[in-house]
């Protein structure tokens, strides 16, 4: 039988797409999949881990009626991280693109957020929220570290969540890759969804330059001055090769989504700068990318 043949219905159709939706409760999966559910997905929510190939087989029946197919699944399924790795690598090796997304918020946004509802966390038991927390981002700390995409919410409202996912999944690019370039300062900490990143803390900072001070990277003279500061170019002709070989390779081992964050100090120009240009630079090998700015506008 023929490598296409395995990944095809009786019928000649081609499975569905499907996407799983997961993370930390109250990171923002029910908006995620709300966003989906525009993009026409077929949403199903808390889907146990073991009827996901089931749920690909019947969709797979609808003569294509169902393209794509969009699972929440949460940490209240029984054996949760065991199954849902292990029902994943049984999906792709039947030929599936089966791909995962992991919603992220610290500590801090998540109990603000239980406090504001007033709902206990689904795993707080008698104990406290920060302790539910802690066991459950222990308990997942497997499947976010194969995640094909990481989505740190602890600076987004519903609307930017829902925005970032449209950008992602708004468009049928399943062979071409993804990237979120996204500048910040290290005094504000590392951007927790990072699979790359880069530090611009050893160029001179503009902010010491009263001319300067006012403006951030996205301006023409502070970026002309970031720029023709030595080791900038280099730095950046040295990164780019990286990601030449570093984006190929996630897309063999089926990552179409990867997030490289550049930090300087306060992340309002260095970064900002370089960030565009690292952006300007994926475009040209072929990269979708959404560039944004952390703390641009923070003191």
């Amino acid at each position: 039988m023929g490598g296409n043949d395995t990944v095809r219905g009786l019928s000649g159709a081609l499975p569905p797409e499907i996407v799983i939706v997961t993370g930390m409760s109250g990171a923002g999966r029910s908006t995620a999949a709300r966003a989906l559910e525009d993009l026409d997905w077929f949403v199903v929510d808390n889907l146990p881990p073991g009827l996901l190939p089931t749920m690909i087989d019947l969709a797979g029946r609808t003569q294509g009626a169902v393209p794509r197919v969009a699972a929440v699944v949460d940490v209240r399924s029984m054996a949760f991280s065991e199954d849902l790795l292990s029902i994943v690598e049984e999906l792709r090796g039947r030929g599936i693109a089966a791909r995962s997304v992991f919603l992220e918020a610290s500590d801090e946004a998540l109990v603000r957020r239980f406090e504001s509802v007033r709902r206990p966390h689904p795993l707080q038991g008698d104990n406290r929220l920060t302790d539910g927390i802690s066991r459950e981002r222990e308990t997942l700390r497997a499947i976010r570290g194969e995640a094909d995409l990481v989505i740190d919410t602890s600076q987004l409202n519903v609307h930017q969540l829902k925005a970032k996912v449209i950008a992602f999944f708004g468009e049928a690019q399943e062979e071409r890759p993804h990237a979120n370039v996204v500048s910040f300062g290290y005094k504000n900490g590392l951007p927790v969804d990072a699979d790359l990143v880069v530090d611009c803390r050893f160029l001179p900072n503009p902010h010491w330059v009263p001319e300067l001070r006012q403006f951030n990277g996205c301006d023409a003279p502070v970026r002309e001055y970031v720029l023709a500061q030595n080791g900038a170019k280099e730095m950046l002709d040295a990164y780019t090769e990286v990601l030449r070989v570093l984006v190929p390779g996630y897309q063999r081992e089926g990552k179409h989504y990867m997030t490289l964050a550049v930090g300087c100090t306060g992340g309002q120009h260095r970064s900002v700068a370089m960030a565009e240009q690292f952006g300007e630079r994926l475009r040209e090998q072929g990269v979708d990318v959404n560039v944004s700015h952390r703390d641009v506008g923070q003191e």
